[in-house]
């Protein structure tokens, strides 16, 4: 297998994160109990808990690029509950009970990671601001406001309905109408915590290899995986992979690539936020399926996100650059914050994020119990790939957990993607459906063609 990985524009998080050395690539053959193959949160956090569970195991992280070049670098930096397409659609895919037992194990997710933080001292720009959803049409409103009460009856009591004064008086953008309320959000700086992640591994006695991409593996009488200029050999192997999955042939249908873009001003001035408000830091998404995701960062830098969904050919991971995705971010700050118009724009990136066709995330065993697997985050990996690291190694070590029992993640039936040209007409299938009903939902007087701002109409939609 040769991959083929992309130069990219640096993400705000990659050039803001400070120096950084790589470890050296892998040199010569290397004998481990456990080689994980990806660097990103998923499989650094798997070395860190194999090291935590048994010191001596020799545990080996092979990684492609370098440590944060893959999502775990270039996400929105949103650690939070949500699964797949949301609140509204997964109870309908995974069933009443699935959903709820999915639900929590999102809320342990995100308890999972800030309490990891705190406890590794891990400066990471930490923040637990709480999450609103916002509904821009009333449209959306219905939408939101059906979210929850579903979720209310589902036992969640946590999460709640904000009128427009209210969500106003949060984040004052003229497009709001109201907004769904969950306090359970988690943001930080996601490269300053991968890095961080990969330095305790290292401290704890794993080796991480940089610019090591696996070129092939053999799987008997032990694993071999064949590097550049390397070999490791192994007992037990684990596919941290997530967006990267379809590389490696046993993994090759069970999800897709699809590319997210994402865009940060510069900081912005006091008389800039003014009059937006915004004291509390909050995370924010719109109700759209194709959905519009954005935060302010500590020094008040607007960092927004999604909009258009990019898909290749093959599979091909060439997808990271959109212009046209890169300017129908930059009309919508526009539209959220009218006075922002002009405002500099330092950053432009993207990246690809792991879908299933089902839309829902899988972990487990693949063939037998020697190796394991993690993909499918659909955008909401920072939280969910730190307690699947824990899964992952629980599994590799044949421990119990009660979440390997309870979590519907775990070891379930995968629907395999189609083969060319089917999978990609599948895949732009489902887009064009989601737009469709995003259209549906912004054609009123509040929608993006509304008269003030149909000069951008063009851009903002997908």
């Amino acid at each position: 297998m040769v991959s083929i990985f992309p130069p990219l524009p640096r993400s705000l998080w990659l050039d803001t994160a400070g120096p950084y050395t790589p470890q050296p690539s892998l040199q010569g053959r290397v004998r481990a109990d456990v080689a994980i193959i990806g660097g990103g949160f998923t499989g650094l956090m798997t070395a860190y808990e194999l090291k935590h569970a048994d010191p001596a195991l020799e545990v080996v992280v092979l990684e492609a690029q370098t440590i944060g070049y893959g999502a775990s670098g270039r996400n929105g930096s949103f650690a939070m509950t949500v699964v797949g397409l949301g609140f509204g659609v997964m109870p309908t895919l995974l069933g009443r009970e699935r959903f709820i037992a999915a639900h929590r194990y999102m809320m342990e997710a995100v308890e999972t990671l800030d309490a990891f933080i705190q406890r590794e001292g891990i400066a990471c720009e930490r923040l637990r601001p709480g999450f609103l959803r916002v509904a821009t049409t009333p449209a959306y409103v219905r939408r939101l406001q059906s979210e929850v009460a579903l979720m209310n009856r589902l036992g969640f009591e946590d999460i709640y309905w904000l009128d427009q004064a209210a969500v106003r008086e949060r984040v004052a953008s003229p497009r709001y109408l109201g907004a769904l309320w969950e306090p359970r959000l988690l943001l930080l700086h996601p490269a300053k915590l991968v890095r961080a992640e990969r330095d305790l591994v290292l401290r704890l006695g794993a080796a991480v290899y940089e610019h090591s991409p696996v070129l092939e593996i053999t799987s008997r009488p032990r694993f071999r995986l064949r590097t550049p200029q390397g070999e490791v050999e192994c007992e037990k192997l684990v596919f941290a992979t997530n967006a990267y999955s379809h590389l490696f042939p046993p993994l090759r249908r069970h999800q897709i690539p699809a590319f997210t873009y994402m865009i940060a001003t510069e900081p912005l001035t006091p008389e800039q936020l003014a009059p937006i408000g915004w004291q509390g830091l909050e995370g924010i998404e719109d109700a759209r399926n194709l959905i519009h995701y954005y935060r302010l960062t500590p020094e008040r830098r607007l960092v927004l996100g999604g909009g258009p969904v990019g898909l290749t050919w093959a599979n091909r991971l060439d997808g990271d650059q959109s212009d046209a995705a890169w300017r129908h971010l930059e009309a919508h700050v526009t539209y959220l914050f009218p006075h922002l118009h002009g405002v500099a724009i330092t950053h432009r990136w993207g990246g690809p994020f792991s879908v299933t066709l089902d839309l829902t995330p899988a972990l487990g065993y693949l063939g037998d119990r020697r190796a394991v697997y993690s993909l499918g985050c659909i955008g909401h990996g920072v939280s969910m790939s730190h307690l699947n690291a824990r899964l992952l190694a629980d599994l590799i070590l044949e421990r119990p957990n009660p979440w390997l029992e309870t979590c519907p993640f775990v070891n379930r039936r995968i629907l395999p993607w189609p083969p060319e040209p089917l999978r990609i007409a599948l895949a732009a299938g489902l887009r064009t459906y989601l737009q469709l009903e995003d259209w549906a939902c912004e054609r009123g007087p509040s929608s993006f063609s509304s008269s003030s701002s149909r000069r951008h109409s063009d851009d903002v939609r997908p």
